[in-house]
């Protein structure tokens, strides 16, 4: 088995750092370029009609390039952190996407042309994923390389 690339998909979570961890250890022992993904959902705010046509927006309304910008500054942070916690010696790509988690991590995936992908997984079952859907189920079905999903439990933590 050759692996030269590993992508792992991060996010501000126990269980993301959890595989990062199992990830970037794989990473060192076949000494593998290892990509980083963060993927931002869109934030969806309700409409509010801030603008007041007589004496303009609002006081301490944020506007959604200004949340736009603060989430990609948060990402950046984020895969600052895992590179700084991780890496070590290892050349280390990242990318920080915009849109569906599952869907972004696949396509990374692609780009990065990775030889693995390895995510975490908070272990829920049942009515939970049902209605939360499983990003690492869904990964798992449409990635085109191996995927390592590494479980996490609370008490780990």
């Amino acid at each position: 088995m050759l692996i030269k690339k590993i992508l792992i998909g991060v996010d501000d979570s126990p269980f993301a750092e959890h595989a990062a961890k199992y990830g970037f250890e794989i990473a060192h022992a076949f000494k593998a370029k290892v990509g980083l993904v963060h993927i931002v959902e869109p934030l969806l705010l309700p409409y509010n009609n801030s603008m007041d046509p007589l004496s303009g927006p609002m006081p301490g309304v944020t506007d959604d390039i200004e949340i736009l910008n603060i989430q990609n500054e948060a990402s950046e942070n984020l895969i600052e952190r895992f590179i700084k916690k991780f890496a070590g010696d290892l050349q280390v790509t990242h990318f920080n996407e915009f849109g569906s988690t599952a869907d972004g991590i696949v396509s990374c995936s692609k780009e990065f042309n990775a030889d693995m992908i390895v995510i975490g997984t908070h272990s829920r079952s049942g009515f939970d994923r049902l209605l939360m859907g499983s990003v690492a189920e869904h990964v798992v079905r449409h990635a085109e390389v191996p995927v390592l999903v590494v479980p996490f439990k609370e008490s780990e933590n």
